[in-house]
């Protein structure tokens, strides 16, 4: 019988290379006390905020679903940020959503920040397309948002801002309408956000699932952490 030991195993690949890791923790360090003094914590319960948030694990855990989650739930919004800024650029905006990031009197640490809309889209695909799209995302995203908006509609406040803190988050994933001012009175309120629970998924949601389901490469079945 041979005495030979077996070789241990080579050390698993790394997938998102260690730079990739400490550089996007490292923004978010920063990203995270500014904005919860500058808007305060319910600013962290935007779509957008909360794909930021969710990234840092996934990042470090290489976890396809967590990143698979925040890709299908902002892949879409954030490209009509995308869109809006590059022809803001060249003066010729879309919706004007982005017209903030091109005013002189909002700090510029504070447009620096708000820049991550443009790259996270982008980062998240690459990451989906290094871990795989795990296809649970579409539900979990699904019943996240769900939380979300029942979250700002019945806990968090309508438009406008108030006049004695002009920074506070109102209006928090467009739940009183898409505009910042006012509430939207086209329907009753109730209805609306019914049409957002029901529309989101299947306008926003289904479309980018069923596209990173084509193009990227199937995750394994692993654990949500």
């Amino acid at each position: 019988m041979s005495n030979a030991v077996a070789s241990p195993p080579p050390p698993a690949r790394r997938r998102v290379p260690l730079a990739v890791k400490v550089a996007y923790t490292a923004f978010v360090c920063v990203l995270v006390p500014f904005y919860w003094h500058t808007y305060g914590p319910t600013n962290f319960l935007y779509f957008c905020d909360i794909a930021l948030l969710m990234s840092v694990p996934a990042v470090w855990l290489e976890n396809s679903l967590l990143v698979s989650m925040p890709a299908v739930g902002i892949l879409l919004p954030q490209s009509l940020w995308m869109i809006d800024f590059l022809g803001a650029a060249v003066g010729l905006p879309l919706t004007g959503m982005t017209g903030y990031m091109f005013d002189p009197g909002i700090p510029l640490l504070a447009r620096g920040l708000s820049f991550f809309h443009f790259w996270l889209p982008l980062l998240l695909v690459w990451l989906v397309w290094r871990l795989g799209y795990d296809r649970r995302a579409l539900p979990a995203w699904t019943l996240l948002a769900w939380v979300l908006l029942l979250l700002s509609y019945f806990l968090l406040p309508p438009p406008p801002p108030p006049a004695d803190n002009p920074n506070l988050p109102v209006n928090v994933n467009n739940v009183y309408g898409m505009s910042p001012d006012q509430p939207q009175t086209w329907m009753p309120p109730l209805v609306y956000l019914a049409l957002l629970l029901v529309g989101m998924p299947l306008v926003l949601y289904l479309p980018v699932h069923l596209v990173l389901r084509k193009v990227c490469p199937q995750a394994p079945r692993s654990p949500c952490i």
